[in-house]
């Protein structure tokens, strides 16, 4: 599992793909979002600004990301 520690009280789906190595542009990044390739909390997410919290969990790519305060 690959965890990202937040600077803030928060961090964007979107920003947590491309910080956790998974995407290599936001682009990409939104059309994975948008075309339902990413869950947060076991829930499919379609808004690239989803805001993530500590302890958010986000499933892509048979890859897991845990958020860290």
């Amino acid at each position: 599992m690959i965890e990202i520690k937040l600077r803030d009280d928060y961090i964007k789906l979107g920003q947590a793909l491309k910080a956790a190595g998974l995407s290599e542009s936001g682009v990409d990044a939104k059309f994975a979002i948008q075309d339902g390739m990413v869950k947060v909390n076991k829930n499919f997410e379609t808004q690239r600004g989803k805001k993530l919290f500590d302890g958010d969990i986000i499933e892509f790519d048979n890859h897991m990301i845990k958020i860290v305060k």
